[in-house]
């Protein structure tokens, strides 16, 4: 019988080589399921691409990080026609968002868009409103729960529905904490680089029943990384050229 597999990767950012060279390691079958905790777009060369791929991927299913929510929050403002009252509508808290937006490394992001058609600009944002918040899954036995961030605001007693979308979009695991005694947290948006006494920055990292695998693929000395949840095999693509 044929084994299903179940993978995860997070925080691409527009590196489209990397993503495909992990693609080519982990050759994923049909039947396999492919999660992506969010952050596809921003920063690297080739977001919208990178994107478009996985809309093309019908075992992919994207979960949605804090540069979608940012992205989503201007694209579809900075695709109305400009009119007298459209710039009327260009409010103060829509200035921030993109102010914000733009020092996140919109750039590469708004350079692709722009490239697309009119209904192709509309199919990724619709798209993009239709990641998920979070997963749930058991594979082999084991409880996951795959989430972009964290668990801001962190109690015992809550349930995931009861998190806000800013707490686990936006708020930082904390390693040191093991959420739950039966579920493993898989999570991106804190590069690997930047955790505290990491034994391995760049390469996953397990902790208290966390697992993050944000390995900073768009910044000097960063990688892709991927892990088989049925196996806890790891997959990483090679590293930025500046890695010492």
């Amino acid at each position: 019988m044929e084994t299903i597999s179940t993978y995860v990767i997070s925080d691409i950012h527009g590196e489209y080589d990397k993503f495909l060279e992990l693609l080519e390691k982990i050759k994923p079958k049909e039947t396999d399921t492919l999660y992506v905790l969010g952050d596809v777009l921003d920063r690297g060369p080739h977001p919208i691409k990178t994107l478009l791929k996985l809309m093309s991927m019908p075992n992919a299913v994207c979960i949605v990080g804090n540069h979608e929510l940012m992205a989503l929050e201007c694209l579809e403002f900075l695709m109305k026609e400009i009119t007298d009252e459209s710039i009327e509508e260009t409010d103060e808290k829509m200035i921030d968002n993109l102010i914000t937006w733009q020092y996140n490394g919109s750039n590469t992001t708004l350079d692709e868009f722009y490239d697309l058609d009119a209904d192709l600009r509309h199919d990724v944002i619709d798209f993009i409103k239709d990641f998920s918040a979070y997963e749930e899954v058991k594979v082999a036995g084991r409880n996951y729960l795959l989430v972009h961030a964290g668990l801001g605001n962190f109690s015992p007693d809550k349930d995931i529905e009861d998190y806000s979308l800013h707490d686990i979009v936006w708020e930082r695991a904390d390693y040191g904490i093991r959420y739950f005694d039966d579920t493993y947290v898989v999570s991106g948006h804190t590069p690997t680089q930047t955790i505290e006494d990491n034994p391995r920055p760049g390469y996953i990292y397990k902790k208290n029943n966390h697992i993050a695998i944000d390995c900073g693929a768009p910044f000097p000395g960063g990688r892709l990384a991927a892990i088989c949840l049925n196996t806890g095999e790891e997959f990483y693509s090679s590293s930025n050229k500046d890695d010492n």
